[in-house]
């Protein structure tokens, strides 16, 4: 197995109803939890899963660059950089 490398990830926490919702969109990963603590420890054993299926499978480089991921020259993935984080108003049907 080869040596894991820290990468920081954007993750959005919302409060949906009663429970905590984490999502990131550099994985396209989400779980939920019930206080804000709980959903932080919940993605982080999320994201622990998601790599290690993938390492599992042998579809971790796939997986990745179908999310839009790129290797660094020196070997090192790098997620998808946020621009902007914003709130937009919409129009929604009532």
């Amino acid at each position: 197995m080869k040596k894991p490398t820290e990468v920081s990830l954007s993750v959005t926490f919302f409060k949906e109803g009663k429970v905590f919702v984490a999502y990131s969109p550099a994985l396209d990963i989400s779980t939920v939890g019930k206080s804000l603590k709980e959903v932080k420890a919940n993605f982080e054993e999320l994201t622990n899963l998601f790599f290690e299926e993938t390492e599992n499978r042998g579809t971790t480089e796939d997986a990745l660059l179908s999310l839009g991921w790129q290797k660094t020259e020196s070997r090192q993935w790098q997620p998808p950089v946020e621009v902007e984080h914003s709130i937009q108003k919409v129009l929604v049907p009532a």
